[in-house]
């Protein structure tokens, strides 16, 4: 049966509450869950937008605490994977 698979989109714009904001361990700690999922994710502060599957991209962010960051994504499993990548911005990626 070819079913036709629907492409989803979706955004939210999250507070960074962790003590340094976007760092290298943050970053890959969010490239790790990004690339469980199918969609392209993206992030965006300040008017630049990067591609959510890559450290390096991630930090040129340079989003502090406090500091507003937008996740976009785009496809199959967009929701799920918006929903994934809150919880791990929600929860400081871990850390204190």
């Amino acid at each position: 049966m070819g079913g036709i698979l629907e492409l989803t989109e979706a955004s939210r714009t999250l507070k960074l509450k962790n003590k340094l904001g976007l760092h290298a361990r943050a970053a890959a700690a969010f490239v790790k869950v990004a690339q469980q999922f199918k969609s392209k994710i993206y992030l965006e502060h300040k008017g630049q937008k990067v591609n959510g599957d890559s450290i390096l991209d991630i930090l040129t962010l340079a989003c502090p605490k406090g500091g507003s960051l937008t996740i976009k994504t785009e496809g199959v499993d967009a929701t799920s994977a918006l929903e994934a990548l809150e919880k791990l911005v929600k929860n400081k990626f871990g850390e204190d």
